[in-house]
């Protein structure tokens, strides 16, 4: 029982006026840009009048409108991304290439889809919005609705703009630009430093720190800082954790806003606890301290249980 109380308890101790156009400019910087691309439209109903000229041209309005309205009241930006030879278009060009050049051009937000008329009376609308800093998907949404004429058309788009405008996680400001450092083992387990596999603990470690950053970094809601190559022994060593805080001045170096040194704190072989502690780069002040229950598993399960601390406490509860 001693075993177990002495690591719980040093896991708490450880847990501690600007002018008229300058405004202007910088409210039009925080409203997301939006790169649209011309939907594409298939018709499989099977009617046997060629509609394909009205198709055309409600499916230019259409465009046209959607554009139009999600522009106004300064809900969007619209960019428009540069593709060689002709415009960009989902046709002959892969989804990759068309974040790329809405990125370049300075979208926030790649939106694509098409149309596609099932029958008569039925048409769906595909719509998806793309995350051009991470390439995640924030939106995808297949819309039906009734009807082949102009006023069946206005009403689609007039319903798909609000769902557009509504969905959740826009990107409204720039991601926190954070140092991820590569995890360290705190082994509190009988024989800690005789027994065991010290090159195998470094390869799970290795792999919670890969699991850490790449959610992170899906998430849209930070931007990773490379921390390759440093010249301090702190972070050569895998000792942030006993620094008193210096990995914020390291970060603060490297040009991030926030620093993160996660900790797997060994119990036994087959029990571990993960801890996160998250700086201010600039200050050095505590902005996030997060830590799991008691997990069952040995090292090779220290990625999973730093996925679910991540999911579960940092990104789902920030």
């Amino acid at each position: 029982m001693r075993l177990f109380i002495l690591p719980m308890l040093a896991l708490c101790l450880w847990l501690a006026p600007a002018s008229a156009n300058a405004e202007s400019s910088a409210n039009a910087a925080q409203v997301a840009g939006i790169a649209v691309i011309d939907f594409d439209y298939v018709d499989t109903s099977g009617e046997e009048r060629d509609q394909r000229r009205e198709h055309e041209a409600r499916l230019e309005a259409f465009m046209r409108a959607l554009k139009g309205d999600l522009a106004k009241g300064g809900s969007f930006r619209i960019v428009t991304p540069a593709c060689a030879p002709g415009p960009c278009a989902l046709a002959g060009v892969t989804v990759g290439n068309l974040v790329t050049a809405a990125r370049e051009a300075g979208a926030d937000i790649l939106l694509i889809g098409g149309i596609h008329k099932m029958s008569t009376l039925v048409q769906n609308a595909k719509v998806e919005a793309i995350d051009t800093s991470t390439g995640r998907v924030m939106f995808v949404k297949l819309f039906t609705f009734r009807g082949d004429t102009d006023d069946a058309w206005r009403r689609a788009e007039a319903f798909i703009v609000g769902e557009i405008v509504a969905m959740p996680g826009r990107p409204t400001e720039p991601p926190i630009k954070i140092a991820v450092f590569d995890f360290e083992l705190d082994d509190f387990s009988g024989g800690a430093g005789i027994a065991g596999d010290h090159a195998a603990d470094l390869v799970q470690l290795d792999r919670a720190t890969g699991e850490a950053r790449e959610l992170m970094a899906k998430s849209g809601r930070y931007a990773l800082v490379g921390v390759a190559n440093l010249e301090s022994d702190a972070v050569k060593e895998r000792t942030l954790r006993q620094c008193n805080g210096c990995e914020a001045a390291i970060a603060s170096k490297l040009g991030a806003d926030q620093s993160l040194v996660g900790v797997v704190t060994r119990i036994s072989r087959t029990e571990y606890v993960v801890r996160l502690q998250i700086r201010d780069a600039r200050t050095g002040a505590l902005v996030v301290a997060r830590q799991s229950d008691l997990r069952i598993g040995a090292d090779y399960s220290w990625n999973r249980g730093t996925a679910a601390l991540i999911r579960n406490s940092l990104l789902d509860n920030p």
